[in-house]
């Protein structure tokens, strides 16, 4: 009689990925359809790098996702805004597979925090990234007619504006006609300031609010998803928070070419903000000009130099490139 322990054993095959995947799609009805399809692009590549796990087999078995698994998989990730982007993708597959199959006591990606990028040397983009970026968000934008992400970028290349600033900017707080333009914003921190927008700028912003579409809403920047409930804060439920416009960012770079995303893939929104700190300071601006614009203020209200002074801090790469105009 053969030995019982001889016998090799399998796990019993799971479902498909892809059945997960159109299960939990038909979960997302009603959400941005490029949020939808980045957070299917996450779920399938965590799921695809799960079943390759020891002990899996090559099948996917949600019901044995871990923190410990998670932490492991958003470590292979380089950029934050990607883990960022993974674990929020990853935290609603696993509430789906919570109130909806049972198959998780508790979400495994409750309390892994991100840590911030290293606060290195601000990112100075090069001449053929900043074309390349902006005949991507041109190209894809105008192929989905989406002006809301043409404003959203113009913003953050031709005014500095952080994401925050875009997610939560009023339309009491924006004036922009065919000719001119103004708004207040300042929402991180309550650090507000009154700034002219550039014909980019303005030009983008006002094709939105007059062309695109928009939600009647207090917020500028409004979701494409259904209405939420009021966050702390808030004016009502139609704001374009910040995680989807990380989602957006992401989604636009994802669909460059390959050559086009060997330049610009680990770009973020906010290293516009540093680039255009840059860029205002070879076009002759002062530290005090830039600190305002880009809202580096102290509580007094005098500009915070020191802050503004890390965002234009001249690069290895700025100094490696200088060598070459020396004469002999």
């Amino acid at each position: 009689m053969m030995n019982a322990r001889a016998i090799p054993l399998s796990p019993f095959p799971g479902r498909d990925i892809d059945e997960w995947l159109t299960d939990y799609r038909a979960a997302l009805e009603g959400r941005d359809e490029s949020t939808i399809d980045a957070y299917l692009r996450v779920v399938r590549q965590f799921a695809v790098w799960f079943a390759e796990r020891p002990g899996n087999g090559g099948q996917f078995y949600p019901q044995s996702i871990t923190r410990t698994a998670i932490d492991l998989y958003l470590s292979t990730l380089k950029s934050t805004s990607h883990k960022n982007l993974a674990r929020s993708a990853l935290s609603g597959f696993c509430v789906w597979l919570i109130e909806e199959q049972g198959l998780l006591a508790k979400n495994p990606t409750r309390g892994i925090n991100i840590p911030p990028q290293a606060a290195l040397a601000p990112r100075v983009l090069r001449e053929d990234q900043r074309q390349v970026l902006r005949e991507v968000v041109e190209r894809e934008c105008e192929d989905s007619g989406d002006l809301r992400g043409v404003a959203a970028f113009a913003l953050g290349y031709w005014a500095g504006c952080r994401v925050s600033d875009v997610s939560w900017l009023l339309m009491d707080n924006l004036h922009v006609t065919a000719k001119a333009g103004w708004m207040i914003v300042g929402h991180k921190g309550g650090k507000q300031r009154e700034i002219d927008l550039t014909n980019e700028a303005r030009r983008a912003v006002f094709d939105y609010l007059t062309q695109g579409e928009r939600k009647d809403s207090a917020y500028v920047f409004t979701s494409q998803r259904a209405k939420k409930s009021l966050a702390r804060g808030e004016s009502d439920g139609w704001r374009w928070s910040e995680d989807g416009i990380h989602v957006w960012w992401q989604h636009i770079k994802e669909r460059a070419r390959r050559s086009e995303a060997e330049l610009i893939g680990d770009i973020t929104f906010h290293d516009l903000r540093h680039d255009f700190a840059h860029r205002a300071r070879a076009a002759g601006w002062s530290l005090e000009e830039v600190a305002y614009y880009l809202g580096h203020i102290t509580k007094s209200g005098t500009p915070a130099i020191q802050t503004t002074v890390r965002y234009t801090q001249v690069s290895k790469e700025h100094v490696k490139q200088k060598l070459k105009d020396i004469k002999g």
